[in-house]
């Protein structure tokens, strides 16, 4: 983190910034902040397996009882199996 820029929070820290910002709304020092820009660039790789629709039910209402989406109790399971198989990365 860069001391010799000033913030709103006068924090030293991105873990003292995080403090100051779960304690306080962007709304009462919004006339104190300025425009920012930055560019973001997101990959995402999804591949879709066939799954046999009770089979799919079956995981849904698991994932559900879990509060996870099916998405994420799938790669859950397929890591843990794989971690098992010693195949794991």
């Amino acid at each position: 983190m860069n001391v010799n820029k000033t913030s709103i929070s006068k924090a030293r820290s991105y873990q003292q910034i995080g403090e100051f910002w779960d304690s306080h709304d962007l709304n009462d020092y919004w006339e104190q902040s300025r425009p920012a820009d930055f560019d973001v660039e997101i990959r995402s790789d999804a591949i879709y397996w066939p799954v046999e629709t009770q089979l799919s039910a079956k995981l849904r209402s698991a994932a559900q009882r879990r509060g996870v989406s099916a998405e994420t109790l799938v790669n859950l399971w397929l890591q843990e199996k794989l971690s098992e198989q010693g195949t794991s990365h």
